[in-house]
């Protein structure tokens, strides 16, 4: 650069773009000097004498505080003519599937039984479901839901009499708030005789019949669904998209599961029952 701007002719102007800011070089009899058209104050830095070495560091000088006044930060604008900049959180951000029910209900304490001849019973549950599902007959009375789950039985311990067999039900529970199973028809009428104007009698009459419903308290349906004879010690029921049903409900109902534990000796019989959680429609 000195070999070209010794080149020059006096009062020769050559122009530079350093950080998109334009210098102007004027070669002068006193030499070198830099222009920067545009900024008050600053339109004569100062004279390049010299080697090239010198007008180097005036420019990177220059540069410099030229760039740190004039550029503006790029993340902070959007590109000309074209779609704004997304959003880095929305651009991160993938949206979460809404939760599918799949019915799963926790099952409830095993139960559990200590007979006076010293055998242990127990009887529990996992892996329930019971999905409440739209009834086949589209009535608003009746419900009905999609069951399921696994039942075990278990007899432990080293009782002083010997055990014969057992027996594993299982089944559900379904209560109804309010009951219309019953309805209450009722019939009427009426004889009227009418003469009119003309004096000509005649006789009127009218029927009606009345259909409604009697509500009455809830009740429970019990609705087995297996019953397993067993020997040994223990015994195992699954029951897996089993559908039941109850009608003539109306209201909110309750659904609960339920297993039944039979131990039988050569003269005795012991009985435990499993509960499961109750779950309300």
């Amino acid at each position: 650069m000195e070999r070209m701007l010794n080149r020059q002719t006096p009062f020769s102007i050559r122009s530079l773009a350093v950080n998109e800011v334009i210098l102007k070089i004027i070669h002068t009899p006193k030499g070198y000097q830099v222009l920067v058209p545009g900024f008050p104050g600053m339109d004569r830095v100062g004279q390049l004498r010299g080697t090239a070495a010198t007008m180097l560091k005036s420019l990177a000088v220059l540069t410099t505080a030229c760039a740190l006044g004039a550029v503006a930060p790029v993340a902070l604008a959007d590109p000309p003519g074209g779609e704004p900049l997304p959003d880095a959180a929305a651009a991160d951000s993938v949206p979460v599937p809404p939760a599918v029910n799949d019915g799963a209900v926790a099952s409830a304490e095993p139960g559990t039984l200590r007979t006076r001849e010293g055998w242990i019973l127990a009887v529990a549950a996992k892996d329930e479901v019971q999905l409440p599902v739209a009834p086949l007959t589209t009535a608003l009375s009746s419900r009905e839901y999609l069951v399921g789950g696994t039942f075990l039985g278990a007899i432990q311990g080293s009782g002083t009499t010997k055990l014969t067999d057992g027996v594993l039900e299982a089944g559900y529970q379904i209560g109804c708030g309010i009951s219309a199973a019953e309805v209450d028809l009722r019939f009427g009428g009426g004889i009227t005789p009418q003469i009119s104007p003309a004096g000509v009698p005649s006789i009127g009459g009218n029927v009606f019949a009345q259909v409604r419903p009697t509500l009455k308290p809830g009740t429970a349906t019990i609705i087995p669904v297996t019953k397993m004879a067993f020997e040994g010690d223990t015994a195992r029921v699954s029951i897996t998209a089993f559908r039941i049903k109850i009608d003539s409900c109306v209201g909110q109902s309750f659904i609960r599961s339920y297993a039944i534990l039979t131990s039988s000796t050569e003269d005795t019989q012991d009985v435990i029952t499993y509960m499961g959680v109750t779950k309300a429609v």
